[in-house]
């Protein structure tokens, strides 16, 4: 009896093998792990933004407006929980990234800001918290790019035959990925114009 049960046992971890059961739980925590660092990467960067706007706000406090829009958009960031469930529901995905991506916006208006502001550019301490804006976009980029890659593999497994059949027994369905927020305006290019604007009229 005992022989049978192992012969069993083989058949059936063979199986699991080569229906691609090992692969898809294999590159499934290989997107949770590329996920935490994406997290973690932004975590990086909202903890940096107090710093950056309290370093700005002593030089331009006039600027409440760009420096009011870059704390509402630090704390949605902060409201949303990116758990690992996020990346099973497309709609908490969109939130997540549309937080994100408000809060980049908000950050590149705070430096085209800060460009009017020489002394607060040679700021040490603004120069030091830039580096480590700069350094943790980078490493954001970085990433994204991991998780990218590595929900693209997932996806085609999940989609593939025979996998897909046992992904769908044991509900395993396609992940979703970060995209373009403003795909049709950067597929515009952009129109340069070296003629002087038009003096406006007396």
């Amino acid at each position: 009896m005992r022989k049978i049960l192992t012969v069993l046992a083989a058949l059936a971890s063979l199986s699991l093998t080569n229906c691609g059961y090992n692969a898809i739980q294999s590159e499934d925590e290989q997107i949770k792990g590329n996920w935490s660092e994406v997290v973690n990467q932004y975590q990086r960067r909202a903890d940096l933004v107090p710093n950056l706007v309290n370093s700005v706000k002593g030089f331009a406090q006039q600027e409440k407006d760009v420096l009011l829009g870059v704390t509402n958009a630090r704390a949605k960031v902060g409201s949303i929980q990116a758990t690992p469930e996020v990346l099973n529901d497309p709609s908490a995905f969109q939130k997540f990234q549309a937080a994100q991506g408000e809060l980049s916006g908000a950050l590149s208006r705070l430096l085209v800001v800060t460009e009017n502001y020489p002394q607060l550019k040679s700021d040490a301490l603004f120069k030091d918290l830039m580096s480590q804006l700069e350094g943790t976009e980078n490493r954001i980029t970085v990433a994204r790019n991991r998780y990218i890659k590595s929900v693209q593999e997932y996806n085609v497994t999940v989609r593939s035959f025979p996998n897909n059949l046992t992904a769908m027994m044991f509900g395993y369905k396609e992940k979703p990925n970060f995209s373009v927020e403003n795909e049709k305006e950067i597929s515009t290019a952009p129109k340069v114009d070296f003629n002087p604007a038009p003096a406006p009229s007396k």
